[in-house]
């Protein structure tokens, strides 16, 4: 069974490194002007890869858990705008942003209790939570912007705790690096990784085996929510200000990311770092398609084929196997 699964690792991450490098080359030689590699254009995407980059790690540790969360695209804009509040009543910014990571964990504790008490399926109570939460923040906030600059001024400790740059390289891929290493750390060299893996792969033998596999879902649900609630407070201080539009789009495309990077569907299988180049592949397709002049709805088509591709390979290549 290991050897099987290390056998089912290999060949998707392979997919993944393969997609990766041949969207690098198409890009480099057909965007016009080689536009994609100039230097504005990379650290652009170095800026904004992180924002999906985070939530895809949770939604991909989760899906391998055998769950889905469909309200990153709720949780993300309520954490945006507790912190503005937060900020607004005069709270120091960096207390309001370490307030704002434990609320990020408690939405998605809600979600886990929904799901492990009630038996329900994440993607319905996800579902039920992103349309809830996605109310409750366009009624409290009106939808009306909010300027945060004047809190979180260019300079400051917290701005610059997520948006400086380091020699080339923008803090926020710094960031992104770094949840990466320490999930591959809890994912592929702790017995929690091993937990996740089973409780995913067949939930009654992880039971028998001694897993409490609805404390393992649980804690997968509060990751996610922790990571949107970081990736909301380092989209606002990048912006400058809240929108209850934050956000919007980034459910599907976490999903996308995680199977373009070899997460199954059914879970069990997957790793974090192909959830992280399944990211940088998805943003990498949509940035290099608006730089061909691809209209907006043609780059949704493309980033739709990616994904039922990548999961016709790995099927395939899962077939090949059994």
């Amino acid at each position: 069974m290991e050897g099987l699964r290390f056998k089912s690792l290999s060949y998707r991450g392979l997919n993944t490194i393969i997609a990766f490098v041949i969207l690098i080359l198409i890009f480099v030689f057909f965007t016009p002007n080689h536009l994609f590699v100039d230097p504005r254009n990379l650290a652009s995407m170095a800026k904004l890869i992180p924002d999906i980059g985070l939530v895809a790690l949770g939604v991909g540790v989760l899906m391998i858990c055998g769950e889905f969360d469909l309200s990153v695209v709720s949780i993300l804009p309520m954490c945006s705008y507790i912190f503005t509040l937060m900020l607004i009543g005069g709270v120091s910014p960096v207390i309001a942003f370490l307030i704002t990571l434990p609320v990020g964990a408690t939405l998605g504790l809600i979600n886990g209790l929904i799901t492990v008490k009630t038996g329900m399926s994440s993607f319905i109570t996800t579902l039920g939570t992103m349309m809830f939460w996605r109310g409750v923040v366009f009624a409290w906030s009106h939808m009306a912007p909010i300027s945060i600059q004047n809190y979180v001024p260019v300079g400051s400790f917290l701005n610059n705790l997520l948006t400086e740059t380091i020699g080339f390289m923008p803090i926020q891929a710094i960031w992104l690096i770094f949840f990466t290493l320490v999930l591959g750390l809890i994912l592929h060299f702790h017995k929690f990784g091993n937990w996740i893996y089973a409780t995913g792969s067949n939930k009654e033998a992880a039971r028998a085996m001694g897993v409490n596999t609805g404390m393992v879902k649980t804690i997968c649900f509060m990751i996610v929510g922790t990571l949107c609630a970081f990736a909301a407070v380092m989209q606002s201080v990048r912006l400058g200000s809240f929108a209850a539009t934050q956000g919007i789009g980034f459910e599907l495309k976490a999903i996308a990311a995680a199977v373009v990077g070899g997460t199954s569907l059914r879970g069990g299988v997957g790793n974090i770092v192909g959830i992280f180049l399944g990211a940088l592949t998805i943003q990498i397709l949509e940035n290099g398609l608006i730089l061909m002049r691809v209209p907006v709805f043609g780059v949704s088509t493309f980033i739709g084929a990616a994904v039922i591709i990548f999961v016709m390979l790995n099927s395939f290549f899962e077939r090949r196997m059994v």
